[in-house]
């Protein structure tokens, strides 16, 4: 995020969040590797590893071109609208790519009344309220501030498989969280 605003914005970094971002990505590192940090002397990068750093630059991409949405002739000028535009543009990519691989594959829908509930969940749920609040988020505190709040992903899986999967959590998610709350401490104090 911050690469991304110096690159194409001009926004500029300071040292606090440099520091930041160091002890925010210790954090993550911290919880990719499960404490042990050795792992990531043996760590390969696979072709979806790619894609999500792909898909990372993307994302601080548009959360940059939120900051932009002052401009009251601009379609993100009003929330309802900007989201409404990525929807229509999602639904006819994923229709495209469903389409060919119910033509090519043997795969197709099995509709249940559970597939509904959770088709409804995430139309409503991260396609609407997360992007709402993210948006939000971004235009208030800027995307150098807001990006750091996604460095607390893993942690968030992590805390969410111990109270789902019963997988409970070690030290080194403790050390973590504090690495990650510090780094976004430190990013966003003036």
């Amino acid at each position: 995020m911050l690469l991304t605003g110096r690159l194409f914005f001009d926004a500029k970094i300071t040292a606090q969040q440099i520091a930041g971002t160091v002890l925010s990505i210790a954090g993550v590192l911290l919880v990719l590797c499960r404490g042990e940090l050795q792992q990531l002397l043996v760590l390969r990068l696979v072709p979806g590893d790619v894609f999500m750093i792909l898909a990372t630059i993307a994302w601080s991409l548009y959360s940059w071109l939120l900051t932009h949405c002052g401009d009251p002739s601009s379609i993100c000028s009003h929330w309802a609208s900007f989201l409404l535009a990525q929807v229509s543009f999602g639904v006819v990519w994923s229709g495209a790519f469903a389409a060919s691989e119910w033509a090519f594959t043997d795969a197709h829908i099995r509709w249940s009344w559970s597939l509904v509930a959770a088709l409804l969940y995430i139309a409503a749920g991260p396609a609407v309220v997360a992007f709402r609040c993210w948006g939000a988020g971004v235009q208030r505190v800027g995307p150098n501030v807001a990006g750091f709040f996604s460095n607390l992903t893993p942690l968030f899986a992590a805390i969410m498989s111990s109270a789902f999967l019963g997988e409970l959590p070690h030290a080194y998610h403790g050390i973590a969280f504090l690495l990650l709350i510090g780094g976004i401490v430190l990013s966003s104090r003036h």
